[in-house]
C-alpha cells in the first residue's frame, strides 16, 4: 500500500512539474469602413502581449528624437570673426587694458564664447532588438488601451478628404476611438499593408493624420499619435511577424 501511495504521488508531482499549454494567439475584431465588424483577426502574444517597460521606451524614443534632430545652430568663436588681425593699440603707455586682438570674446562683435556649433554630433546608438522591444511593447499597450483599430482596405468612389473624414467619423463610434475624428494634431497614424497611393491622397489633407506602410512602423510613430489604424491587417500582421518575431 505504501508503495502504492508513493507511486500515485511521484505521478502527482509530475504532473504539477510540467509547464501548462499557454496559447501564443489573440483575437481583435476587424471593421469595415463603416465601423461595423466585418471579421476576426489572431494576434501573436509575442507583438500584442507583452507588459509594460517605460524605461525601455523611453530610452528607445528619445534616442530616436535625438538621431532626428537638425544640428544648425551655430555661432562664430574668435577665429572666425571679421577683423582682428592688427593689436588694437600698444601694450603699455597708454592707461587703458592690454589687448591682443578686436576678436575676443569680451569686445563687441567679438567672438562666442561656449556658444552651439554645428559640429556637435547628437546621434546615439540604438540597439534593432531594442528598437523592436520597445515597438511591441507600445503596441501591446496600445492594444490593451483600444487605441489600435484593424479595419478591411476602404474603397472609396475618389479620392476625396470627405470620404476620408466621413470614415474617421464612424469608426469613432467604436469604444475607445470616441477621439478619432477630432482635428487635433498627431490624433491618428494609419499604416497600409503596402503603398497605397489613392488612399494617401484621400487622407493627405487631413491635418490629424498621418501615414505609412506597416513595415516601417516604429516606437516614435506609436508615442507620438493617439490611436493606431491598420488597413489590411491580416497582411500587415504577417509583414511585422516577420520582422519583430525572428
Amino acid at each position: 500500500m505504501e508503495k502504492d501511495k508513493l507511486k500515485t504521488n511521484k505521478k502527482t508531482s509530475k504532473e504539477k512539474s510540467q509547464p501548462r499549454s499557454i496559447s501564443n494567439e489573440m483575437e481583435a475584431k476587424i471593421y469595415n469602413q463603416e465601423g461595423k465588424a466585418s471579421g476576426e483577426i489572431k494576434l501573436s502574444e509575442k507583438i500584442f502581449g507583452l507588459k509594460w517597460n517605460a524605461d525601455l521606451v523611453h530610452q528607445v524614443v528619445t534616442a530616436m528624437q535625438s538621431n532626428a534632430r537638425a544640428n544648425t545652430a551655430h555661432t562664430k568663436g574668435r577665429g572666425e570673426v571679421r577683423g582682428g588681425g592688427k593689436k588694437p593699440w600698444r601694450q603699455k603707455g597708454t592707461g587703458r587694458a592690454r589687448h591682443g586682438s578686436r576678436r575676443s570674446p569680451i569686445w563687441k562683435g567679438g567672438g562666442i564664447t561656449h556658444g552651439p556649433t554645428n559640429e556637435r554630433n547628437y546621434n546615439k546608438k540604438v540597439n534593432k532588438k531594442m528598437a523592436g522591444k520597445a515597438l511591441t511593447t507600445l503596441l501591446s499597450e496600445k492594444f490593451r488601451s483600444g487605441h489600435i483599430v484593424f479595419i478591411d482596405t476602404p474603397k472609396f468612389k475618389e479620392a476625396k478628404t470627405k470620404y476620408a473624414a466621413k470614415m474617421l467619423v464612424a469608426l469613432s463610434e467604436i469604444k475607445g476611438l470616441e477621439k478619432l475624428s477630432y482635428k487635433k494634431k498627431n490624433t491618428a497614424y494609419i499604416a497600409f499593408s503596402k503603398k497605397e497611393t489613392s488612399l494617401e491622397k484621400t487622407f493627405r489633407n487631413l491635418s490629424q493624420v498621418e501615414m505609412g506602410e506597416a513595415r516601417n512602423l516604429n516606437a516614435l510613430d506609436l508615442i507620438t499619435h493617439k490611436y493606431i489604424v491598420i488597413v489590411d491587417p491580416k497582411e500587415a500582421m504577417t509583414l511585422l511577424e516577420k520582422r519583430l518575431t525572428k
